[in-house]
């Protein structure tokens, strides 16, 4: 068994259906999906959770991969508002729902949980990864594409964790960079939390978390990131997996079908929760 985590609102629907989708095509073992979610409509109307019907419907998908497959909704709203709900990172550009992953030492959660942000994709088999050694280890990550030029060498890019739950729970690595979340204000705040208060991480390939390029045969998850373009003039693009036009467009070919499948998905879906 694979476990997988994911945190987001319902909007992020899309996304987790891609990603999770996509890991079950490749996947040699069942997959465990948790999703992380909050209603916290009271702040902003935008901010409302993954529904029942949301959960219900990826497990249908997933299974019809594997009849083991499962798929499993946390509601752990009551943990961000008791922490970070008055933080000086809760009214950035940054959404609330990224911090619900330093909550994942308080779950009831399997010793090694694989964390992947809702823009991923994967291309390969999670097994090699998943089964990485994070003995003294608190987790597993990629460096940051751009992070480690500006960020400083060692800095990682969390859309893509390997968490070891017992180091993590004895160091209190998710504790101490939700207490660093609520009291001070941080450019990409949780992640840079959690590169501030890491004693010990292990660095993974870059085909475990690929940030840039979009056709390297040897990727097993592409994470579809902001990019730095410097011609003909400085600025940042950002394509996400549910613009699929804009993927096939700028980007790549290379998940035609996958992202085709997905806009049938979706359809079903709203054509049977009309």
């Amino acid at each position: 068994m694979i476990s997988l985590l994911y945190a987001g609102n319902e909007k992020v629907f899309d996304g987790i259906l891609i990603s999770t989708l996509s890991a079950a095509r490749h996947a040699s073992r069942p997959l465990s999906v948790t999703l992380l979610t909050m209603d916290l409509s009271d702040q902003d109307k935008a901010f409302t959770p993954i529904t029942e019907k949301q959960r219900a419907y990826i497990e249908r998908i997933l299974r019809q991969e594997d009849p083991q497959n499962t798929v499993t909704l946390l509601d752990i709203g009551n943990l961000y508002r008791e922490k970070l709900l008055r933080s000086p990172n809760a009214e950035t550009s940054y959404s609330p729902y990224c911090f619900l992953r330093l909550f994942a030492d308080k779950l009831d959660l399997p010793d090694k949980v694989l964390y992947l942000d809702a823009d991923t994709v994967v291309c390969g088999d999670l097994a090699e990864l998943y089964d990485t050694d994070l003995s003294g280890y608190e987790y597993g990550a990629v460096l940051d594409y751009y992070g480690k030029i500006f960020m400083g060498w060692h800095y990682f890019n969390s859309g893509v964790m390997l968490l070891n739950l017992p180091e993590i729970r004895k160091t209190g690595l998710l504790a101490a960079a939700a207490d660093l979340c609520a009291r001070k204000r941080l450019f990409l705040p949780d992640q840079t939390a959690l590169y501030r208060c890491t004693k010990r991480k292990k660095l993974l390939p870059r085909r475990f978390n690929e940030q840039k390029k979009y056709d390297r045969p040897d990727t097993v998850i592409q994470h579809f990131t902001k990019t730095i373009l410097w011609l003909p003039y400085f600025h940042t693009r950002t394509i996400k997996p549910w613009q699929p036009d804009e993927v096939k467009k700028t980007l790549t070919r290379r998940y035609d079908a996958l992202l085709d499948e997905y806009l049938d998905l979706k359809r079903s879906f709203e054509e049977e929760n009309r």
